[in-house]
C-alpha cells in the first residue's frame, strides 16, 4: 500500500453477506451512492458503472478481487467530460483527473460480534492528487450512507457541497 493511499474502517451492524449485498447489488449501491454497477463480480470481470444513465465503461475498469462476504476489489472508474460534466468539475479539474494513473478500491468485511468491520482502502493513488484530494471527502459520506441504509433502512440525504 503505497502513502497516499486513503484507508477508512467503521463498523456497521449487520452481516457479512447483507453488506456484500449493499457493495454490488445495483438496487443497493444506487440508494447510497447513485451508481449500478454492471458485472459478474470475478476477477477480470470487466465493470460498467451506471449513474442515473451515464454509463462508463473501459477496458481497463474491472474486478480484481471478489471473495463474497469477505474481500471485494476493482479499479477505479474511468474520469471522462461526460462524468465531470454531470457532477460539477470544471475544465481544470478535470484535466488533472484524467491525467492521473488509475487507482484501485478494497473493501474487506471482517465479522466482528454482532457487527462487520469495514476497511475501505483507495489506494494507487498519484501522490498529492486531485483523486486523493476527492475521496477524502467522498469515501466517508458515502460509507456514512451505506453504514445508515444497513442499520436504519434509510440511506443519508448526500451532503451539502
Amino acid at each position: 500500500m503505497d502513502s497516499d493511499a486513503f484507508v477508512y474502517t467503521t463498523y456497521i451492524r449487520t452481516t457479512p453477506d447483507d453488506l456484500w449485498k449493499a457493495l454490488t447489488e445495483p438496487e443497493l449501491t444506487r440508494r447510497y451512492w447513485g451508481v449500478a454497477f454492471e458485472t459478474e463480480w470475478t476477477p477480470g470481470a470487466a465493470m460498467v458503472w451506471d449513474e442515473g444513465g451515464r454509463r462508463t465503461s473501459d477496458p481497463e475498469q474491472m474486478v480484481l478481487e471478489a471473495v463474497p462476504g469477505r474481500l471485494l476489489s476493482y479499479t477505479w472508474h474511468t474520469i471522462t467530460p461526460a462524468w465531470a460534466e454531470a457532477v460539477g468539475i470544471g475544465d481544470e479539474v478535470y484535466a488533472r483527473l484524467a491525467a492521473e494513473r488509475r487507482s484501485k478500491v478494497t473493501f474487506a468485511l471482517e465479522p466482528a460480534g454482532d457487527m462487520v468491520r469495514l476497511t475501505v482502502t483507495h489506494d494507487d493513488l498519484e501522490p498529492g492528487g486531485t483523486i486523493r484530494e476527492l475521496i477524502g471527502e467522498g469515501w466517508p459520506a458515502l460509507i456514512s450512507s451505506l453504514k445508515s441504509l444497513l442499520e436504519t433502512g434509510e440511506e443519508l440525504p448526500p451532503p451539502p457541497r
